[in-house]
């Protein structure tokens, strides 16, 4: 798989995000939407989204940078993990 453009990888979060924590499928998630402040990924859910981001894009997250702040969004999750791909 070749480097995947921010576009791609904010798609793939997104959908991701979707698909695991979004019971209730009239609820419209966008880049924007605050995931964590408004409940809808809690700690445990984070650590599971971040083991998959850790496996897809086959990167390391040190701890200290996996925080609230930067998983309350695709946006900021996108920002994080495109750090850290090569």
């Amino acid at each position: 798989m070749g480097k995947m453009n921010i576009d791609e990888m904010k798609d793939l979060v997104l959908n991701y995000v979707i698909k695991e924590y979004i019971d209730d499928e009239d609820t419209e998630i966008t880049y924007d939407t605050p995931l964590i402040s408004s409940g809808y990924v809690d700690s445990f859910s984070m650590v599971s989204l971040l083991v998959f981001l850790e496996n897809k894009f086959k990167i390391k997250i040190p701890t200290s940078k996996a925080t609230p702040e930067a998983f309350d969004s695709v946006n900021n999750i996108v920002a994080l993990v495109s750090q850290y791909v090569e």
